[in-house]
């Protein structure tokens, strides 16, 4: 199914919760088997384990943190937030229980356990005092981020959550506690509520160059990550023109530091049946983006150096020059791809293009092909089907993101298809896809109403990952 991109035997990856000490990353994920059918999930789990140091390879320990039983406060093990303070190796978690749900009991309350190495864990009884407040939605009280604060000297611990009352109201917020030990916490009240989403999930907070990252997804029908940014870790919170990393389809994504390198956890989320007209679904498979910081101090991102690098045996493909004088016009550059490679071009148009297109799996006959389309006038990157006939061959709801592209300037453009999962990058954007029908073989280019030159290209359909 994927030869590169992370997907445990027999399970789909659900939220990961990222640690990271001298180059490795241990990530703790949720597994998610489908049985049966998604409801979004299904059987409980607790925390399984991965390690990486190159995203390429995996030494998978097993489950670390058990899930409880039927009447246990933690019958599903949700996320959290692993950090190392006090001499130990902490998780502090959600504990939830869908049975409790259905009572109108409180569902989620913060748990905490601790560990010597990384696998051994012990739970403990601390922080179930930390329960949904008053005011707030005792059903929506989750996935915990813990960071020390230097400035005050205090550990600060950001939640998600929503005020009490219907789901229809856009009442989600993140909540904060504050402690000076880890086991004593006063409630901070409101730390972000912007009142934009009903609720809001998996927070992230890190410094990178003297400025604060609010890292979040949005819950709601557009489930992006997104963030804001501020010079102080109190806020005001700036929203920047392009606030997300990447589309729909890439959720619940958070960060960890190496030392060298923050690197962003997402799952790429599968869709119903494998269906290119089915909603999409809880879990997925694994994909990295690292981030960095442009010189305007927003966030861009790009792939793994380690995991793009571990594509080998490159073939070169000759310099292009496509002219549309007018309409399209459009040239085969790979034939018979197969369902994985990666591709690799500098791009450079004039300014009388309107648009200029990736057609992955393209059918010369048919003309049929997925289609990633650079909207030169749109200022827009959108995935679709090409031709959408009959309308309509693809949901792509918030499949697409901002893009400003000047004319006569050269981008780097980077692209990997592993089995259903396309990533494609261009100037510090990402975005994730899923396609399932098997439409044709070739890669193409085209362009509507101008000029378009590709140099420097080169696709791989090989990767060192023994």
């Amino acid at each position: 199914m994927h030869k590169l991109y992370y997907k445990p035997e027999g399970a789909w990856v659900g939220d990961i919760m990222p640690y990271a000490r001298d180059g490795k990353f241990y990530l703790y994920d949720q597994r998610d088997n489908r049985n049966p059918a998604p409801l979004p999930f299904c059987e409980p789990f607790g925390w399984d384990l991965v390690c990486t140091s190159d995203f390429v390879r995996f030494e998978d320990f097993g489950e670390a943190i058990k899930k409880g039983g039927e009447n246990d406060k933690d019958q599903f093990i949700f996320a959290g937030s692993v950090f190392e303070a006090e001499g130990k190796i902490h998780a502090f978690y959600t504990g939830y229980n869908r049975n409790w749900e259905k009572e109108g009991k409180t569902s989620q309350v913060l748990l905490h356990a601790y560990s010597e190495d990384f696998k051994n864990w012990t739970k403990s009884s601390e922080l179930i005092m930390l329960e949904p407040q008053e005011g707030y939605d005792k059903g929506d009280w989750r996935d915990p981020w813990v960071v020390w604060n230097e400035e005050k000297q205090e550990y600060l611990l950001i939640l998600g959550t929503r005020l009490e009352g219907p789901k229809t109201q856009q009442t989600g917020r993140l909540v904060s506690f504050t402690s000076k030990d880890l086991k004593n916490w006063s409630f901070q009240g409101d730390f972000w509520a912007p009142n934009k989403y009903t609720m809001f999930e998996m927070p992230d907070l890190f410094k990178m160059g003297g400025w604060w990252y609010l890292v979040y997804t949005e819950y709601s029908d557009k489930s992006k990550t997104r963030y804001v940014m501020s010079k102080s870790i109190d806020g005001p919170w700036i929203t920047p023109e392009d606030d997300a990393f990447d589309g729909r389809t890439y959720y619940a994504a958070r960060t960890a530091f190496d030392g060298q390198r923050r690197v962003l956890f997402g799952w790429v989320a599968t869709k119903e049946n494998d269906d290119d007209l089915g909603n999409f679904q809880w879990g997925g498979t694994f994909v990295p983006h690292e981030i960095y910081q442009r010189k305007d101090n927003t966030l861009g991102v790009k792939p793994v150096d380690s995991l793009w690098n571990s594509f080998k045996g490159h073939k070169t493909i000759s310099d292009k020059v496509i002219v549309a004088k007018n309409g399209r016009s459009e040239e085969v550059l790979i034939e018979n791809t197969g369902t994985f490679y990666s591709f690799e071009s500098t791009i450079k148009f004039d300014s009388n293009v309107r648009d200029f297109s990736l057609r992955l799996f393209k059918d010369v006959k048919t003309d049929e092909s997925y289609e990633f389309l650079f909207s030169i006038v749109d200022e827009q990157l959108i995935f679709d089907k090409n031709p959408c006939f009959p309308w309509f061959q693809l949901m792509n709801k918030g499949l697409d993101r901002p893009i400003k592209l000047k004319s006569d300037t050269e981008y780097n453009l980077k692209l990997i298809v592993d089995g259903t999962v396309f990533t494609i990058y261009i100037d510090g954007v990402a975005l994730n896809v899923r396609g399932y029908k098997n439409l044709g073989t070739d890669l193409a280019i085209s362009v509507s109403e101008g000029q378009v030159e590709l140099k420097d290209t080169v696709y791989s359909n090989e990767v060192n990952n023994k």
